[in-house]
């Protein structure tokens, strides 16, 4: 069984901001897909459906973001999950607006979602999708990451939206290091 994350704060006030990206790819793909996130289990919205002949959870943690981890941890006991098959989708202040980085682990990189994630799973094992945000040092980082972004960059990162279905995708059927070869060369 595969669990696919998107990070994001609850609430009508974060739709559409840079933080709720991980968000905004899983609506995206299970929109294409047909696919209804209508379930709620541990402060989690979520779908479980079967693709490509493999069971997957899409989920929306619905604490906000540096509490994230918690609701990742319930389902991972749950649903017994390995630390392997879950794919964490997170903004990244340190990439470009319009670009991506597929990581099999590593630190939270200062992310309070992926430091939570990290912490409550006892170790930082897990794959990510990072999006891309940029980052503007003239604004402080928090009213950053809960703005919006431009309609240029909407632009741009609703490419990289539709892009992300094609990710999601092949890392249901991919070797991990394999996917990360064909797709952080973009």
């Amino acid at each position: 069984m595969k669990l696919i994350v998107g990070l994001g704060n609850p609430g009508k006030e974060y739709v559409n901001t840079r933080h709720n990206v991980g968000f905004m790819i899983i609506d995206n793909y299970c929109s294409k897909k047909n696919i209804l996130i209508n379930n709620d289990k541990f402060m989690g919205l979520y779908a479980q459906t079967v693709i490509k002949n493999e069971k997957v959870i899409f989920l929306k943690p619905q604490k906000y973001m540096n509490l994230s981890g918690e609701v990742v941890r319930d389902y991972v006991n749950y649903f017994k999950i390995n630390i392997d098959d879950i794919l964490v989708i997170n903004d990244d202040l340190d990439i470009q607006v319009g670009k991506f980085k597929l990581k099999s682990k590593g630190s939270s990189g200062g992310h309070n979602g992926l430091k939570n994630i990290g912490e409550q799973l006892g170790n930082y094992n897990f794959k990510r999708l990072k999006i891309g945000i940029s980052n503007n040092k003239l604004i402080d980082t928090k009213n950053y990451v809960l703005g919006r972004f431009s309609q240029d960059e909407q632009e741009t990162i609703n490419k990289l939206i539709d892009l992300s279905v094609n990710i999601i995708d092949d890392f249901l059927t991919t070797n991990f290091d394999l996917l990360m070869t064909k797709y952080n060369n973009n």
